[in-house]
């Protein structure tokens, strides 16, 4: 398992696969790339990943690499990797190996050494198992960075969200927040209206932003650029202080 982080950054997750943690992940990396940081940009493990050549390649490992113009190979981007989509723990038993902590660490430990902040993206939801031991909500209470929420904008979303919230919370990881990702532009139904709030009420956590649908590098979309990510990212290491 992961050592605790000791520079400024954030864990990006989300209540579910599928929501869009990496365009999130991606938007807040560039983010703080086009303020002049040294960015590292991590993807703890990958699955469903695309093979070229002899390797393994994470197309969420890119994503993030292009949104920093990162100057760290994939591998060390991404250094947990298989070829099935299913769970990390799933995909490595089927695969007939076990997931290697030391790989993720000594990522981590590249990354750390070279940049000012980091953003490390999860892989599905935070009770997703990695090994016969751990979840996904180990390696975020390990890392000690504030967790940002992924969430999807529709009905449902209130139940994800706050199971996901205070499962971060009851592992001892402070949440900064939740992000309402591919919210619709233009009229919208009871639902996705009232949701924000009710996130908010019954969650007690600020919704940081609703992000409308976009690619992963487009030019700054104005509810990313509303948040003080720096702000965010130096709470975690600093609360250890």
């Amino acid at each position: 398992m992961p050592h605790p982080i000791e520079i400024p950054g954030l864990f990006i997750t989300a209540t579910d696969t599928g929501v869009g943690k990496t365009v999130i992940a991606s938007a807040v990396a560039n983010w703080f790339h086009r303020r002049g940081y040294r960015v590292g940009v991590c993807k703890i493990a990958a699955t469903g990943c695309i093979r070229r050549g002899d390797k393994l390649v994470s197309e969420d490992a890119e994503s993030l690499s292009r949104a920093v113009d990162a100057r760290f190979s994939l591998e060390t981007i991404c250094p947990i990797r298989y070829a099935e989509p299913l769970a990390p723990a799933v995909a490595a038993d089927r695969a007939g190996v076990s997931l290697d902590w030391s790989l993720l660490q000594t990522s981590l430990d590249t990354l750390v050494s070279q940049s000012d902040v980091l953003i490390v993206e999860g892989v599905g939801g935070v009770m997703v198992p990695m090994d016969d031991r751990h979840m996904v909500l180990d390696v975020a209470c390990r890392l000690g960075l504030q967790a940002v929420v992924v969430a999807r904008a529709g009905l449902g979303t209130i139940n994800h969200t706050l199971l996901t919230v205070n499962a971060l919370r009851g592992a001892g990881v402070p949440v900064a927040g939740v992000v309402i990702n591919r919210y619709p532009e233009g009229a919208v139904d009871a639902a996705v209206e009232t949701n924000p709030a009710a996130i908010q009420r019954w969650g007690r956590v600020p919704v940081l932003c609703r992000v409308p649908e976009m690619p992963l590098l487009t030019d700054p979309d104005p509810t990313i650029e509303s948040v003080d990510w720096l702000e965010l990212a130096q709470l975690g290491p600093a609360a250890r202080r």
